[in-house]
């Protein structure tokens, strides 16, 4: 998880050296390990390592490759031996970007369907004068940037581009949108004026011109179809394995996430098995579990406990109630909003953890949920019947799914069908209403960002269930996309059921393999029977957590009432603070839901107030001042 930043301007003037050394001041928070440049009279590659493996630290970048390219590289490569056997010559302790280089030059963008894992890649070509910025499959790294007819300056961090903009900008209320519901296209940043490389495209950069290209995708006409469940168990199990096995990667310790879920629990359980069967060699794989023991909601100490004795092995606890949830940041995260993650004093331990620990990598289970069946919905499975015209087969999975759900098999009928009609026919589900405090005029503009980008399923061209696996992963990307890094606490985020080969064979399969009446994530549960202790397998769906959240709104009420006063969305006519306050009072005192929508507006308000050098503006909102790096540099030194 290295950093890295550009500037290149198109009419040969030289770069600001005192906008090179305040870049340098920021980056130099996010890569602690090593720093590398290339400044030429028009151009500067900057480079910041942060060191997740033992190859990474005898890297050199940015790197010339031997067709004279600039390639600057930030990534994990999980096929790293068989790329560096078709482009030849490497020895095994070869850098993850000197065979990157090598197979760069010779594939130029055709490369980039060939590699897999986590990555974000820029490449300046100084003879075809142009910049290329891709990014992988999933969108697991960031990578910005920002142009006009003069120059343009790219990097894997928002700071930069936002702390040497010469101007004011304006909030892109698209993105707003998108962060108050579903979370925001991928294209987009915060600000107007910057844009983010979206997964599975590079960005193709020229004086005068911008192309936008995709270079990979999903294939709709994969199958894959065996006789028995056992076979498909084998093979989730192999692949599922291997997914853990490249995550595993790294010359220091590596913690899991384990929640007491299936996913997380999951992750470790494999892990586990990976290691002792001598597949992979970190140092040592640790847990972290997070607990409210006051939360009725939240009772997840059983089961992640559970995981724990079977690895014979505890691990780190964090409790998490009473503490509360918001709090002014001066880190990175000031310059995009965040959504609530961990509660402030819950942070500092994790952050604490790391640092003792020496520990850089965490494994992650999102994804799970949303890939492996977690949602237990037969529409997609149904609309397929639908659309393929099998009656039988139809009739029989409604009265199963119908006695599953006990509600009346014509209402599940009605469910799968409307998927199919516009809403203004059907009406639009009561979870994608926008709240009743956005401003009427704000929620109407923008009601496909609200909506999540929700599309209607065609009974033409790819399948309905494989339209839901393309929408599934674009919403993945999208939340993605809103992950910020800390410099408080830096690690690399690895996410084991976002692996590209594990995507591509659940989208292959039967859906009936994943989902099945009254068993959620059908085959991870039996596929991992005997690996993952079974009380955490048989397990029900864990609760939302709502009481905790009333009562550290509670504990905040005056700093609240104070936030609903001069609220600066009202200002921009996103929400009517009228209603918004009336909404948080409800949900304070017990008669209403502390809604996700609720929450992200009250950072989206947090994020704005941060910016404010000296403040918000209706027409767009004054640049942070320059000495705001030095701010930081200093807090932080």
């Amino acid at each position: 998880m290295s950093v890295q930043f550009g500037e290149w301007n198109f009419e040969h003037r030289p770069i600001d050296p005192c906008d090179l050394e305040r870049v340098r001041s920021v980056l130099a928070l996010y890569g602690p390990d090593r720093e590398g440049l290339i400044r030429k009279d028009d151009v500067a590659i900057l480079y910041r390592a942060f060191n997740t493996t033992s190859e990474a630290r005898n890297e050199q970048q940015p790197l010339a490759s031997a067709s004279r390219a600039i390639i600057t590289w930030d990534g994990r490569l999980d096929n790293r031996e068989q790329l560096a056997e078709l482009v030849g010559g490497f020895p095994q302790r070869a850098t993850d970007v000197e065979i990157v280089a090598a197979a760069y030059d010779r594939w130029q963008t055709g490369l980039f369907p060939k590699l897999m894992g986590d990555w974000a890649i820029s490449v300046w070509d100084p003879n075809g004068r142009s910049l290329i910025l891709a990014k992988d499959v999933v969108g697991t790294r960031h990578l910005y940037y920002s142009r006009d007819k003069n120059r343009v300056r790219w990097c894997t961090v928002l700071d930069p581009l936002v702390l040497l903009t010469r101007h004011s900008f304006e909030p892109d209320l698209e993105y707003l949108a998108g962060f108050l519901s579903f979370f925001p296209a991928t294209h987009l940043t915060p600000y107007v004026g910057i844009h983010s490389v979206p997964p599975a495209t590079f960005v193709r950069i020229s004086p005068g011109t911008s192309v936008v290209e995709r270079y990979w995708d999903f294939d709709p006409g994969k199958r894959t179809r065996y006789r028995t469940d056992a076979e498909y168990e084998e093979h989730f199990r192999t692949i599922f394995s291997e997914c853990v096995r490249r995550r595993l990667r790294s010359d220091q310790p590596v913690l899991a996430e384990l929640s007491g879920g299936i996913d997380s629990s999951s992750i470790v359980c494999v892990a586990d098995q990976v290691i002792s069967h001598g597949l992979s060699q970190p140092p040592r794989l640790e847990t972290m579990s997070f607990s409210d023991d006051s939360e009725p909601n939240w009772n997840e100490r059983p089961y992640f406990e559970c995981v724990e004795r079977k690895r014979g092995r505890d691990g780190f606890h964090i409790e998490v109630h009473h503490q509360p949830i918001l709090k002014y940041r001066r880190d990175g995260s000031a310059f995009a909003p965040t959504t609530i993650a961990l509660p402030p004093d819950a942070s500092e331990q994790v952050s604490g953890f790391l640092r003792t620990q020496c520990i850089r990598v965490i494994l992650s289970g999102f994804g799970g949920d949303e890939i492996m069946g977690g949602v237990p919905t037969p529409i997609p499975e149904l609309q397929d019947l639908i659309v393929g015209g099998h009656w039988i087969d139809l009739y029989q999975r409604l009265i199963a799914w119908a006695l599953s759900k006990r509600v009346p098999w014509p209402q599940v009928l009605f469910e799968a069908v409307r998927g199919f009609c516009p809403p203004a026919l059907v009406g639009t589900p009561k979870h994608r209403k926008a709240p009743s405090w956005l401003a009427s005029h704000f929620a109407a503009k923008h009601a496909r960002a609200l909506s999540g980008y929700e599309k209607r399923v065609t009974v033409t061209g790819i399948r309905p269930s494989m339209q839901e696996n393309l929408s599934t992963v674009e919403a993945v990307r999208r939340r993605l996309s809103c992950t910020n890094i800390s410099y408080d606490a830096l690690v690399e985020k690895r996410y084991p059921y976002l692996d590209r080969d594990l995507l591509e064979f659940v989208f292959s399969i039967p859906r009936e393999q994943l989902l099945r009446p009254g068993q959620r994530r059908s085959l991870v549960r039996r596929a991992l029977r005997g690996i993952v202790p079974h009380e955490v397998l048989d397990r029900k769906r864990k609760g939302f957590v709502v009481r905790c959240l009333s009562a550290a709104l509670n504990g905040q009420s005056t700093h609240l009432d104070e936030f609903t006063t001069n609220m600066r969305l009202a200002r921009l006519g996103i929400v009517n603070s009228f209603e918004f306050a009336a909404s948080l009072r409800a949900a304070r005192s017990g008669r209403g839901i502390v809604g996700v929508r609720m929450l992200r507006a009250l950072n989206l308000e947090m994020w704005l107030r941060n910016l404010e050098t000296p403040g918000l503006h209706a027409d767009g909102i004054e640049a942070v001042a320059p000495s705001a790096v030095h701010e930081i540099s200093a807090e932080h030194a």
